[in-house]
């Protein structure tokens, strides 16, 4: 034992010598690799914000040659999806909503994927589900085969008119980016979107979605009819033959990117507590909530309005070529976020008060 000691310090003696000898040096090399590696995330980041700040007209330009007109519509998709979140579009049939997110998909270079909902549509339909096949050795086995929502973009068109427990399949979908079939977990492709549609016009044989999956969405957006002159331009291009094609412009990777950018940006305190403040003074019975909101509003906003109002305006900023989120970028972003998480009482409805009433009125109070 004495003799394995005297090895120990033998043989450690030298060891100690040359490793004060080399951790200067060693600790250069370290500080100058994280420095390299530094300087490379930094050049990553300026060319991200840079192709940022020029996406949004560039995205316009290419949407111009399918979609004609809907300007703040596309710019509020643009916003969600370099946010990383959902989208609601609301509006009559007829205006071009399936036609935008396809063309969106397209100019994205995402896998793009649709699916009609129908009151007979069941989950597997849309997840996926196990069959029955062969193996090579003659025996039998189950396997998962995939559904529509394993791609990039999701149209989940018309969405209220399915049963509530097909339009539940999509909650872990959208919220965990995985779905479960028969005990397994699957992961979806990044990035994820669901962009569903419905109609606000013909409730009959429809099913409202329940405010769970409504509050997953980060924006409701309304496609509104076109003014006088943009009829006119589509009426004459979908009367004549397709002539167009859309350039991509980003790849799967660049969009991870570009969500790994906007969550860098960085937020001042007060900006933040306005954004707050928005979304506490919506709801009824708190200490400082206005008289009409106690009076109209049933439900207000959640925790989610203030994370959506805040990345939201992230993304607005740099598609402004701004490093910083402002007041007005919340203000902007308020209807898309808060429409449907709003409840109106009948006593609104007596009134012939809308949810953009409130919301406008809000802003004015809010301070």
């Amino acid at each position: 034992m004495a003799g394995s000691r005297t090895q120990v310090r033998e043989f450690s003696g030298p060891l100690v010598h040359i490793h004060r000898k080399l951790t200067p040096l060693f600790f250069a090399l370290l500080i100058s690799q994280r420095l390299m590696t530094a300087s490379a995330t930094y050049e990553q980041d300026r060319d991200a914000v840079e192709k940022l700040a020029q996406a949004s007209q560039n995205i316009r330009s290419e949407l111009a040659k399918a979609v004609i007109g809907q300007t703040e519509v596309i710019d509020q998709l643009i916003i969600a999806l370099f946010s990383g979140g959902h989208c609601l579009l609301t509006g009559a049939p007829g205006l071009a909503k399936t036609l935008l997110v396809s063309s969106i998909a397209d100019v994205f270079s995402l896998q793009f994927s649709r699916i009609q909902f129908t009151p007979d549509l069941m989950p597997t339909d849309i997840v996926g589900t196990e069959i029955l096949q062969e193996t090579e050795g003659g025996g039998r086995a189950l396997k998962f085969v995939k559904g529509p929502v394993f791609a990039n973009i999701l149209l989940a068109d018309e969405i209220n008119r399915t049963p509530p427990k097909t339009q539940a399949a999509l909650l872990e979908a959208m919220q965990e980016h995985q779905v479960t079939a028969a005990g397994v977990r699957y992961e979806l492709d990044e990035p994820f979107f669901v962009l569903a549609t419905q109609n606000p016009i013909e409730m009959d044989g429809t099913y409202p979605l329940p405010e769970a999956q409504l509050d997953r969405f980060m924006f409701n957006v309304l496609v509104d009819y076109l003014s006088e002159d943009d009829e006119v331009k589509v009426i004459t291009k979908t009367t004549a033959k397709d002539d167009y094609e859309l350039n991509t412009l980003f790849s799967a990777e660049e969009v991870r990117s570009f969500h790994d950018i906007v969550r860098k940006v960085p937020v001042a305190e007060e900006v933040a507590r306005y954004a707050v403040r928005v979304a506490t003074l919506s709801r009824p019975g708190g200490p400082e909530t206005p008289d009409f909101i106690n009076q109209w509003v049933s439900w207000g906003a959640g925790l989610r309005a203030g994370q959506y109002l805040i990345l939201g305006g992230k993304a607005r900023a740099l598609l402004a070529g701004r490093a910083h989120v402002t007041e007005d970028d919340v203000r902007a972003l308020a209807g898309p976020v808060l429409r449907h998480r709003i409840l109106l009482n009948y006593r609104a409805e007596a009134d012939g008060v809308t949810v953009e009433d409130v919301i406008k009125k809000l802003l004015e109070v809010v301070k």
